[in-house]
């Protein structure tokens, strides 16, 4: 990655015992969110209100996955709450809530000229977190990130009851149990909402004792806290960012410019005249808004004016596909991984295949949409996003305030799928809401979120592999070809470049998280895997699953082959080559008993696949077959080892979920470009998954003492290869491209 300022300043300080003193330097900021009435607030975590109500400050975006019950969940058990009394209340961006486990996975990203001394522990990674507050919601980090904060302030929350309720009984507060609710001492008990203003007046320990089990519910445990946000998500209570509603508020529709060198060139302002409810036109380099009093009056006004943008270096499919074929061809690559001898991987496999990806959309239920109001020099903005300070930052910008005078108010999502890591819509915001003077809220169209919304990148991977006359794999190489993404998305978010800057600021840069699970689970002595960098002219970006969603389908896909090619039963292949990992080896053998495998036998329609991503692994048996209309997925079995459980029914519903989200990155989701422009445009032309598609999906877990590890991208990642595989065994037919059928299109 190009050094930024912000590289060379911190590789400067970390040089210099200045700039570790610093670093080391403890440093306190204010909780962000004031009690209320009758309310106590215990650190920055948890307040008590005076009717007993726990309410739990919760930093990680709300986008279905469920957080804000888990992390609510662990104050509750840690305190000893009544969960029927919790609540939860999103934070605002502050220093005290930095995800650390993340900003070290993405150092390379911030910190591209020392990324191996930022581990999650270390002082200049606490430093620049705090600095850039970095409370990022992504890759599955945030129990790693927030259980034990969350923890440590609720014990320190229940010490001081204690100490409380233990003043007035003249006992010894560690004598006092902490239960349900209420505070308890030889049958003498009192609530948490009496003794909570009291409480607040002692000192909690220096190191609060946590309780021995922290929140864990077991496979078979009933349910026993159920999800807080479902209640208002069934009335239609629940309020995203596209409900809110202000006074005087109008309303916006945007139009973006073709993908590629961009610039709004004209419109015809006057179609527009005496159109009911138009009130002004914004426009800026790359796109045109449209102002009115509903939307469907700026959306039309901006159908009616139709703006025209001069647009080179256009996106398109047939150029895209070319750099790849070239980059997986000849173009110059990095080796990421050697291991064993790599000299005897130049020639003479066994096996080769190469495997294509297409570009995958987000396909979220919710459009970008924010709402800005701009009023004596304070911005005040609601949106839902992964990162937001950094959209706090970038509207401010955008806005002519300063960040001091710019709140963000952080709204849930409608599902997000990484899609909010990107804040682009809270700049055009803000912009809009300079300019008319009045409060505004902003909505995309889906046609538009096509547009404008950067895709999982398309690759290309070349795989091949050497057996020995035994059968057994001696060596393994992964090639792949695909521009340098995360490099893009670091950029565009740590350092405000556009999408061309970033595309051009990381032309041939390697690229370790772009290629994230390329490396097999498997042990094969001899392996090398490479990532050729492409510029294929079409700015991507995250998605559920990230590289994973790509690698898993290349590798599980490859070693199903490699049985086939050397006449061995699927499952077992893989299960000689995992002596390593008797916990992956559980998981598939649990889910070939549930799923009554057959051995993946001709016309069985049965395909398994597996994937290890941190420290979870699962195993998965798919069940498919083609009918008239394309691909009928009837079952899907998944075995899944994620360490200890805190949420059995959430952990499930991330599973099923991330399967069937899985079903429509191999089936759908995906788009070509044409002259700059996504071909598909509608929700309805992507192939997802209907409620009527979905198979049965049956999930079981292995009772683990492992540390948690997050269940949502599991099933995304090892869904298309077990779909690919069954339908091998269903039809004979190798698919290796996703969309899978696409390549009969």
């Amino acid at each position: 990655m190009e050094v930024s300022r912000r590289g060379i300043l911190i590789g400067a300080l970390v040089g210099g015992g200045l700039a570790v003193g610093y670093a080391l330097r403890p440093h306190k900021y204010e909780p962000p969110l004031a009690p209320g009435q009758n309310e106590t607030a215990f650190d920055a975590w948890i307040r008590i209100a005076g009717d007993g109500v726990v309410t739990v400050t919760v930093p990680q975006l709300e986008m279905g996955q469920g957080i804000t019950t888990l992390i609510a969940q662990i104050v509750a058990v840690e305190l000893g709450a009544d969960w029927r009394q919790v609540a939860v209340e999103p934070a605002p961006p502050s220093p005290l809530y930095v995800n650390l486990p993340l900003a070290s996975r993405w150092a390379e990203l911030w910190l591209p000229m020392f990324p191996g001394i930022a581990s999650a522990g270390s002082p200049i990674t606490r430093r620049w977190a705090e600095g850039e507050v970095f409370t990022v919601t992504a890759d599955g980090t945030s129990l790693a990130a927030y259980e034990y904060p969350a923890r440590v302030a609720a014990a320190a929350a229940r010490s001081m009851l204690a100490q409380a309720a233990a003043k007035q009984w003249d006992a010894d507060w560690q004598d006092c149990a902490v239960e349900k609710g209420f505070v308890s001492y030889q049958g003498k008990r009192l609530p948490f909402g009496v003794l909570a203003a009291e409480a607040a007046n002692f000192d909690p320990p220096k190191e609060p004792p946590l309780r021995v089990h922290p929140a864990r519910e077991r496979n078979v445990d009933a349910l026993r806290f159920p999800r807080l946000d479902l209640p208002s998500k069934v009335d239609g209570s629940h309020r995203f960012a596209g409900d809110v509603r202000l006074p005087g508020m109008v309303y916006a529709a945007i139009r973006h410019g073709p993908i590629g060198d961009t610039e709004l060139a004209s419109w015809d302002k006057k179609r527009a005249r005496g159109m009911p409810g138009v009130i002004a036109f914004v426009k800026e380099k790359r796109w045109l808004a449209a102002v009115a009093e509903t939307w469907w009056a700026a959306e039309r006004a901006l159908v009616e004016i139709a703006p025209n943008f001069i647009a080179k270096d256009r996106a398109d499919s047939g150029k895209i596909e070319t750099a790849l074929d070239e980059a997986v061809r000849g173009g110059a690559a990095t080796r990421l991984l050697e291991l064993g001898d790599p000299g005897t991987l130049k020639r003479n496999f066994s096996l080769a295949k190469r495997y294509d990806v297409a570009p995958a959309l987000h396909a979220t239920l919710e459009t970008a949409s924010a709402t800005a109001r701009l009023h004596d020099g304070r911005l005040e903005l609601w949106i839902a996003s992964q990162a937001p300070e950094a959209a706090r930052r970038a509207a401010a910008k955008a806005a002519g305030v300063g960040l001091r005078d710019c709140v963000l108010y952080p709204m849930p999502a409608g599902g997000s799928f990484d899609r909010r890591l990107e804040h682009d819509h809270a700049i055009e915001v803000a912009a809009i809401a300079r300019a008319v003077g009045r409060p505004v809220q902003l909505t995309w169209s889906r046609w538009q979120e096509h547009v404008a919304g950067p895709p999982r990148p398309p690759v290309t991977a070349v795989m091949a592999a050497r057996v020995d006359g035994s059968g057994v794999v001696t060596g393994w190489k992964a090639r792949l070809a695909l521009p340098a993404t995360t490099h893009e998305f670091g950029r565009r978010l740590f350092e405000g470049q556009s999408d061309r800057q970033a595309m051009k600021a990381s032309k041939g840069e390697a690229d370790p998280l772009a290629i994230e699970g390329a490396i097999p689970p498997y042990a094969v002595p001899n392996m090398v895997v490479e990532h050729a960098p492409a510029a294929i002219g079409l700015p991507t970006g995250r998605l559920r699953g990230n590289a994973h969603g790509y690698t898993a389908f290349f590798n599980e896909s490859f070693v199903d082959e490699l049985a086939h090619h050397t006449r061995q039963e699927p499952l077992s292949f893989r299960i000689a080559m995992l002596g390593h990992d008797p916990r992956l080896v559980q998981c598939l053998q649990r889910v070939a008993i549930q799923a009554e495998w057959g051995g993946g036998v001709d016309a069985s329609g049965q395909g398994v696949a597996c994937h290890v991503i941190g420290e979870g692994r699962i195993a998965v048996v798919a069940t498919a077959r083609r009918d008239a209309e394309g691909v009928r997925v009837d079952r899907i079995d998944a075995v899944a080892d994620i360490g200890r459980i805190v949420n059995v029914d959430i952990a499930r519903q991330q599973i099923e979920g991330g399967l069937v989200f899985g079903i429509g990155l191999a089936l759908g989701s995906s788009t070509g470009y044409a002259d700059g422009l996504p071909v598909i445009g509608r929700l309805a032309e992507l192939a997802l998954p209907l409620l009527a598609d979905c198979p049965e999906i049956r999930v079981d877990f292995i009772d683990s003492d492992a540390p948690s590890a997050d269940p949502g991208e599991l099933g995304v990642a090892v869904a298309a290869p077990a779909l690919s595989n069954a339908l091998f065994s269903a039809t004979g037919l190798r698919f290796r491209k996703l969309p899978l059928l696409s390549e009969e299109i």
